[in-house]
């Protein structure tokens, strides 16, 4: 079954109980059992499981081609959840451009923990294979990046990565199941803030694992999760399953305004550079073609003249809103510097932009006099 389709009815089987074709949400916190614990319907507590975050799982391990899945309350509460899994003394490598909060976590909450956290170039295998030491148990990938949007080559890492005995997990928010599967690539966790483009409505926070294999490893993280209790709520996690029906149109819309937008800017005067796989100058394009569908609806631009200018091009936009977060129908600028706290990594002059659902030509009718 093609992943439009599977998006569409994966986890969307009609009501057993009134045939309803729009799945149930289930508020409840606790079910009833029997005198000894007995599950009468297979559910206990909410923060063990519950039906609708069942229904949600299955659509996400569907999408991803994965084993199984395991739904949070947010994206970093699902990567807290697999690192925090990992042994004393083990090493984690992860990309040089990165979501911040990865960032952050490695830097301040994996050492007390025993655990060694390094950035590696994660467009570069050599470098990677270089990084590697005999403490090292996993290898996270994030490709497209955030916010430079870089590739990396994941069946290679992947493989590299194997051949020394090394996991390897990927951030697929940017791209989404629709655009690239990393677990068909040799990952073997993939991560996604749900919040993102599978929610698509800027409305309900969340995030998901999925896994090429319902194992031990499985086991642990889903443990973890009910004694820690970083569950998704029902609620939200209803919100995500009806986001994922729409998803493939959506998504569609968003890669076409991006490369509309991502074209417009590339050949302005006062743009020094434009990140987005799917330009022919990107420096990853080719890996990018190769493993992905299309290019996605994120794209980042370096604005000449430094952070001043940058910001006064964001200050100038009218229908961009400034904001963080992606994957929305409304379009979303952010200067990521001024957001990444007090040791800012991306470049000064650097504007992420979240690629809506408008009309591409008020896009950038709206970029074109915020540039003037």
């Amino acid at each position: 079954m093609r992943p439009e389709t599977l998006a569409v009815h994966a986890g969307a089987e009609p009501d057993a109980a009134t045939g309803a074709v729009a799945p149930p949400i289930h508020l409840s916190t606790t079910f009833a059992h029997g005198p000894a614990g007995e599950r009468v319907a297979g559910f206990e507590y909410v923060r063990e499981g519950n039906p609708t975050q069942d229904r949600l799982e299955a659509a996400l391990a569907a999408l991803e081609g994965g084993a199984g899945a395991l739904a949070f309350a947010s994206g970093m509460a699902a990567i807290s959840a697999l690192l925090d899994g990992l042994p004393a003394g083990a090493e984690v490598l992860y990309p040089q451009d990165c979501y911040s909060g990865l960032r952050v976590l490695a830097h301040e909450f994996l050492p007390p923990r025993g655990l060694v956290a390094r950035a590696v170039d994660a467009t570069d295998p050599a470098a990677v294979r270089a990084a590697l030491t005999p403490a090292t148990r996993l290898l996270w990938l994030e490709t497209p990046s955030n916010p430079q949007l870089r590739i990396c080559d994941i069946a290679a890492l992947s493989t590299l990565a194997h051949d020394h005995g090394v996991a390897v997990a990927c951030d697929n928010t940017f791209a989404t199941p629709l655009l690239q599967r990393p677990l068909a690539l040799g990952a073997d966790v993939v991560m996604h803030s749900t919040t993102k483009y599978l929610g698509g409505h800027s409305d309900a926070l969340g995030g998901a694992l999925v896994f090429a294999r319902r194992d031990a490893w499985f086991d642990a993280v889903a443990h973890r999760r009910h004694l820690t209790g970083g569950v998704l709520a029902p609620f939200n996690a209803w919100l995500t399953l009806r986001g994922l029906r729409s998803l493939p149109a959506r998504l569609a819309w968003h890669c076409r305004n991006a490369r509309a937008v991502a074209e417009f800017l590339a050949g302005h005067p006062r743009v020094e550079a434009v990140h987005w796989p799917g330009l022919a100058t990107h420096p990853n394009h080719a890996i990018a073609a190769r493993q992905m569908r299309d290019f996605g609806g994120m794209l980042s631009v370096r604005i000449r003249g430094g952070r001043d200018t940058a910001l006064a091009v964001a200050a100038k936009v009218r229908l961009f809103t400034n904001a963080t977060s992606l994957g929305g129908c409304e379009s979303l600028i952010e200067h990521r510097a001024s957001v990444e706290g007090p040791n800012p990594v991306s470049p000064p002059n650097l504007l992420r932009l979240s690629v809506g659902l408008e009309h591409a030509d008020d896009l950038i009718d709206d970029l074109r006099q915020a540039l003037a």
